[in-house]
């Protein structure tokens, strides 16, 4: 089995639950948690008022919602929730709405539920595998489906190796193969005078450890494809971190809900409606990099 399935007892999976609206979904998610023994009741309190602060970021794939809040004492031990709802429910996100699944992550560190995030992501992103949830007829069987190994990518459009480029100017691509690997990649900004970069994306939630970790995990696949991985970090954060984190930043990849609490960061914010979509992401940060 996976991480992911590690933590999902299948006592916290329940499907075809009734839900009136986001709020009576997320707490039937989080109360699978409690009767499970992994939180207090306190910490669905935390994820709604994270939601109300927030807006409703958690959506991050079509369909599909990740409610956390921050760890602390309410959290018992590290533990996630899965619940299938009767019918969709409108969360309030422009494009992924409405809500079909929810998962709730609660995390009794900063670091436990990493690898889990990570197999999420290639679970979201297969679109066969997506479609088996929503189907699933037990909870063994959405056992089954989560820890399969499958794909850890959607379809995206192919990388193509990048250049190498020493600041001085943007590299087109297509050119300079066998570039020296110690070569850091330029910052285009759409521009033809690349400047040096900084080596570093953020990716941005209002917690720093569910849906930016999830960005995160799939923006790394695409650093991966590009063979860039070596020059460029990654950084899950949350809202008052990125702040003052943005001027050691690229550029920063997040909801289009965490980018208004954000405002003007002094650096790029790239919005994300589908955090599973190698593609989506592939496509911004190109636009910033010299590739």
């Amino acid at each position: 089995m996976s991480q992911l399935t590690d933590l999902l007892d299948p006592a916290a999976i329940r499907l075809d639950a009734p839900a009136a609206d986001r709020t009576e979904a997320i707490r039937l998610s989080g109360d699978l948690l409690v009767a499970t023994g992994a939180i207090a009741p306190a910490y669905i309190d935390a994820m709604l008022r994270t939601v109300d602060e927030h807006g409703p970021y958690i959506v991050i794939t079509p369909g599909f919602a990740l409610a956390h809040a921050r760890p602390d004492e309410t959290v018992h031990r590290t533990a996630l929730s899965l619940l299938r709802l009767a019918d969709p429910v409108v969360f309030g996100h422009e494009s992924n709405d409405p809500v079909h699944l929810v998962m709730t992550l609660a995390a009794a560190d900063d670091s436990a539920h990493r690898e889990a995030l990570a197999a999420l992501a290639g679970v979201l992103a297969d679109p066969e595998r997506r479609r088996a949830l929503d189907t699933a007829a037990s909870a063994q069987e959405v056992l089954d489906i989560l820890g399969d190994e499958g794909p850890q990518a959607g379809a995206a459009a192919p990388a193509e190796a990048p250049d190498a480029a020493t600041g001085t100017g943007a590299v087109a691509a297509g050119a300079g193969a066998g570039s020296s690997a110690d070569q850091a990649p330029a910052v285009s900004s759409a521009d033809p005078g690349a400047i040096p970069s900084k080596n570093l994306i953020l990716t941005v939630c209002g917690n720093g450890l569910g849906t930016s970790l999830f960005l995160k995990n799939t923006a790394e696949q695409v650093l991966d494809r590009w063979g860039w991985s070596p020059h460029l970090s990654i950084e899950a954060t949350d809202t008052i971190s990125a702040k003052g984190k943005a001027k050691d930043a690229d550029l920063i990849l997040t909801s289009g809900a965490i980018a208004q609490t954000l405002g003007d960061v002094g650096v790029p914010v790239e919005v994300i409606e589908n955090f599973s979509s190698t593609t989506e992401i592939d496509t911004a940060m190109r636009r910033w990099y010299a590739v």
